[in-house]
């Protein structure tokens, strides 16, 4: 895999993200050419759980495209929102089964290089796309665990591109989520 590739990856994500903490529907155009070269990117590296995340990611950015343009439409700009508790903790639930349940299969049916701690990260990574796509504030203290645990397994496996990556993600991530505190805070225009 020509490093190059990982490069142009991993670029397009830091535009995609930023884009995202500005709540700028643009993203997703961005993010659906960064997605497939990921999948390129970790299919070479045996990481599946991430590689097969990529074509998940493909599919939740086409929905939160849609999602985001009409809460755009509808309001103006892109409205946040807070989940209540019981909707926390189903999210927490279902993403720590998910986890288990992922990490099982890549442990017992592949040759997955850290086969638990990829799966771990696919399906949280999962788990706050999905919330991001709905537009709930939480989706960014999800995208944080997930940059922190992704920047030693990126490093172990010498993916220096995607590993200096997540440590920016991480940057972002928090920022993402000041900034969409205070969006939320501010009344949604008429």
């Amino acid at each position: 895999m020509p490093a190059s590739v990982e490069a142009v990856a991993a670029g397009l994500v830091v535009v995609n993200v930023a884009l995202v903490a500005g709540r700028h529907v643009w993203n997703y155009p961005v993010a659906l050419v960064a997605v497939t070269l990921y999948a390129w990117v970790f299919a070479d590296a045996r990481l599946y759980s991430d590689a097969l995340l990529q074509g998940f990611f493909f599919a939740a950015n086409l929905y939160g495209w849609a999602n985001w343009a009409r809460s755009r439409a509808e309001a103006g700009e892109v409205v946040v929102e807070r989940l209540d508790p019981a909707t926390r903790l189903a999210w927490l639930a279902g993403g720590a089964a998910g986890c288990a349940a992922w990490g099982m299969l890549m442990h017992r049916y592949t040759d997955a290089s850290y086969p638990w701690w990829d799966a771990g990260i696919a399906i949280a990574s999962a788990t706050a796309q999905v919330m991001q796509a709905r537009r709930a504030i939480e989706s960014w203290w999800v995208w944080i665990a997930v940059n922190l645990a992704s920047v030693p397994l990126y490093a172990a496996k010498g993916l220096w591109f995607t590993c200096a990556l997540y440590v920016v993600l991480l940057g972002l991530s928090v920022y993402g989520l000041v900034g969409w505190r205070r969006a939320a805070l501010r009344p949604v225009p008429a």
